[in-house]
């Protein structure tokens, strides 16, 4: 279903609050431009719960990005109209979006019936309702396979800045695909250009975190299985060992990834991207019984070779890069969520660039 406008948006936002509060809300959407001063709105709605009054901004995405330049937009908005409290609406909240509100303190509502709202006098909590508004069709996105190169690219030198062409030379991607992957990327304030045109990221973590929401790990083609071994660090020496005398292109990913990174924590699954499939000799020779039950080994055909990409060696076992490590982390089991953090922290801890 298509997102609504501002006056559906409007609409939907006073049922909700009125079933909520027993019909003490009120919400009325702003002229495109102040009558009075003749200036454009700052915001899009004023919300009248009671005798509390917020001022609303509405956008018509929830990606991560969009919610951080709206409470960018509501901070500016706060400034211009001392006493009013922030709140957030959109289609519908996902968790990246969520989480920033609730570090900013922004309020927010989706239409799809889903809320955290903490004023003074109210305190509404709403989740679990579905999207309503699901996109058909496959919308353009900066973080498919191929396209993933650019950031991937970007944030492995943060605080640098590029011509277009020299990215499109580093990241193995053609200059088409990399000036249209480069404009999607600014259209959503996620790179933008200096005064000599130079590419640069000036928000890293916001990139991270718009890739992140975005990610998929079960796309990549992986084979679960169990290899016999009483500890898990000796299990993945011993299969980078043999990957690398079967001339395999391999690099550990996830929490075995994690562990050499961070020496977070013990971990059950040492998994690895590989660069093919292997053959059923290698198979045999590793002691590989495919069966996802109670796996302790997955294999990962990654579906673009851009995962390799800036990899490292510790202890003899090779490892892609932290930016990957985080991102794949998103797709296993365990104490992946706490070991993201630590990798986040240790490595992925950036400032917002001055400019």
């Amino acid at each position: 279903m298509k997102a609504p406008d501002e006056a559906e948006a409007e609409s939907r936002v006073e049922r909700l609050l009125q079933e909520w509060i027993e019909g003490q809300a009120r919400v009325e959407r702003l002229e495109e431009e102040n009558p009075q001063i003749g200036e454009p709105r700052i915001w899009d709605f004023t919300v009248q719960l009671r005798d509390e009054t917020l001022i609303g901004e509405y956008k018509r995405s929830g990606d991560i990005s969009t919610i951080s330049r709206a409470i960018e937009q509501l901070k500016e908005g706060l400034r211009q109209s001392s006493g009013d409290r922030p709140l957030l609406i959109v289609p519908f909240m996902g968790e990246k979006g969520a989480r920033r509100c609730q570090e900013e303190q922004i309020s927010w509502i989706d239409l799809s019936g889903n809320a955290h709202l903490h004023t003074k006098s109210f305190l509404i909590h709403v989740e679990g309702k579905p999207n309503q508004f699901k996109q058909k069709g496959r919308p353009a996105n900066p973080f498919a396979p191929k396209s993933s190169r650019i950031s991937r690219f970007l944030l492995a030198r943060p605080n640098q800045r590029f011509r277009q062409k020299e990215i499109a030379n580093q990241a193995g991607v053609g200059q088409g695909w990399t000036s249209k992957v480069i404009r999607r990327l600014e259209e959503k304030k996620l790179v933008n250009r200096d005064e000599d045109g130079r590419v640069k990221v000036p928000d890293p973590s916001l990139l991270l975190d718009a890739w992140h929401e975005k990610y998929d790990f079960s796309k990549h083609r992986i084979i679960k299985g169990t290899v016999a071994s009483k500890e898990s660090v000796g299990l993945m020496k011993r299969l980078a060992r043999a990957f690398e005398s079967a001339s395999v292109e391999y690099a550990a990913t996830g929490l075995a990834a994690a562990w050499l990174l961070t020496r977070f924590a013990r971990f059950r699954i040492a998994t690895f991207y590989l660069s093919r499939q292997l053959e059923e000799g290698l198979k045999r020779e590793i002691g590989l019984r495919e069966d996802p039950k109670g796996a302790n080994v997955w294999l990962v055909v990654p579906n673009d070779e851009g995962v390799f990409y800036e990899n490292s060696t510790r202890e003899d076992v090779r490892h892609v890069h932290p930016v990957q490590v985080y991102l794949d982390l998103k797709g296993h089991p365990e104490r992946s969520e706490e070991a993201a953090s630590s990798i986040k922290k240790e490595y992925l801890n950036w400032r917002k660039s001055d400019g």
